[in-house]
């Protein structure tokens, strides 16, 4: 058997009536499983772990991964991708319409004389690699490890950009007419000279690579998913 120490917090905590257990498991079991034991055992904490976000050590884990022995494993609901930390960050997914001003003004601070905003569309028309007309996307993605991933996004801004202020980083899911906004990056900073511009610019980029969103196209002409080349490195 393998002991375990399990860390409830927030509503986990709530529910199991405790902030730590500890807990003997067999061998090799893998996050899913554990779910499934704990859902079995104490059923005030199934509904729970529907959405629950798991780490293991400290590092996020899924589904598939064995948890090792003596491990600490920490249970918690999503983070609050949409609430506002200081220096202002706000990093989610959402089916809302992109309101850019009303996100704009809860990035920005007393001391913000700049912002830098990228906004993707929907193309109705694409002339690469031939030209094709759009009839809408559907856009989805693997919540939530998506606004984790975003919020990893907005440190590393800060890590290369330390002038920059607040940080908005959000993606429209489901499904999107043309010329409507799908994504949203925004950095602010007291003046433009600050790399406010190329923060924003890294931010779009970086989304692309690491944060686990897709995009199904739909032409008159037929339907196809869009997939990227990148292949994220241990540690990204």
């Amino acid at each position: 058997m393998n002991r375990i120490k399990i860390l409830f917090f927030a509503t986990l905590r709530d529910r199991a009536g405790t902030r730590a257990l500890e807990l003997d498991i067999p061998e090799g079991m893998t996050v899913q499983g554990l779910k499934e034991h704990l859902a079995a055992e104490r059923p005030e904490l199934k509904v729970a772990l529907e959405s629950v976000l798991i780490s293991i050590n400290r590092e996020y884990a899924f589904d598939e991964a064995l948890i090792p022995p003596n491990a600490e494993v920490a249970m918690f609901p999503p983070v609050s991708g949409g609430k506002l930390s200081h220096p202002p960050t706000l990093a989610c997914i959402t089916e809302e319409e992109i309101e850019i001003d009303r996100l704009l003004a809860q990035i920005t601070l007393p001391t913000t004389g700049a912002a830098a905003i990228f906004t993707g569309l929907v193309r109705g028309l694409s002339a690469r690699p031939e030209p094709r007309q759009t009839a809408y996307l559907e856009y989805e993605a693997y919540l939530p490890m998506a606004e984790a991933k975003m919020r990893q996004v907005a440190e590393e801004i800060r890590a290369r950009w330390p002038a920059v202020e607040g940080i908005a980083i959000v993606q429209r899911i489901g499904r999107l007419s043309p010329q409507t906004p799908t994504v949203l990056i925004a950095c602010t900073a007291a003046h433009r000279d600050t790399g406010v511009f190329e923060a924003a610019r890294y931010g779009i980029d970086r989304l692309k690579e690491i944060v686990p969103i897709w995009k199904k196209e739909v032409s008159p002409s037929g339907e196809f998913w869009v997939e990227g080349e990148y292949l994220p490195r241990p540690g990204e």
